[in-house]
């Protein structure tokens, strides 16, 4: 497949990654000049400075023909006109980035059907992983500096809440599982031995978290 990534964000820069692993030949398009060259030892597909909601850029990058157009960078009203334009210019799929809950409206009145949202895709996943209590399904890389890790709540802290864990800096709790439900984190929470608690965590930071969940502490 030919596809264009607009935006060299950490979230575009991965999907580029795993589209040229994929051997799928990709365009990535970028304001930042300093952005793509910093980029360009790296990543192995070709780049386009300019500006991506504007026709003559998303042409050039869609040369003989593209199968997608995927909107990713920082700004939703960004990925949103990008899509747009992108589908006059002639782009078979567009697809663009939605953070903001409220946009969502908008893109179903522009009949954007193929839209990524990601904090509520990751808050699904989560809690459907959370369900079977599987660590090797939880226990997985973001975008390189991140990690999602599922830790098992020991008998040492038993009667603890969230807020009260000496957790590292960089580490967030975001999903409790207990007995009957799971929840997103609340710092409130009361923890009971066998509960999982999902973070999103450095990887830096992924090792001291993992001692705090250690079985044997005292």
């Amino acid at each position: 497949m030919h596809i264009t990534v607009l935006g060299a964000s950490r979230f575009g820069v991965a999907l580029v990654r795993q589209l040229v692993d994929a051997d799928h030949e990709v365009i990535l398009i970028d304001i930042d000049r300093s952005r793509l060259d910093d980029l360009a030892d790296g990543l192995d597909c070709a780049m386009v400075c300019g500006d991506g909601t504007l026709p003559s850029t998303l042409r050039d990058a869609y040369g003989d023909g593209s199968d997608a157009l995927v909107a990713l960078t920082n700004q939703d009203d960004v990925n949103i006109l990008a899509a747009i334009v992108g589908r006059s210019v002639g782009y078979e799929r567009v697809i663009p980035q939605i953070v903001r809950a409220e946009l969502m409206s908008v893109a179903e009145e522009l009949s954007l059907d193929d839209v990524v949202t990601p904090h509520e895709s990751l808050a699904a996943s989560i809690l459907s992983n959370l369900t079977d209590h599987s660590e090797m399904d939880t226990d997985m890389a973001l975008h390189r500096d991140l990690r999602i890790a599922n830790h098992a709540v020991p008998g040492a802290l038993h009667g603890c809440a969230i807020k009260d864990l000496d957790l590292p800096e960089n580490a967030r709790p975001v999903a409790h599982a207990g007995k009957d439900k799971e929840v997103f984190a609340d710092p409130d929470v009361t923890l009971s031995e066998g509960d999982h608690v999902l973070f999103v965590v450095s990887c830096d930071d992924a090792e001291a978290l993992t001692k705090v969940f250690a079985k044997d502490q005292a």
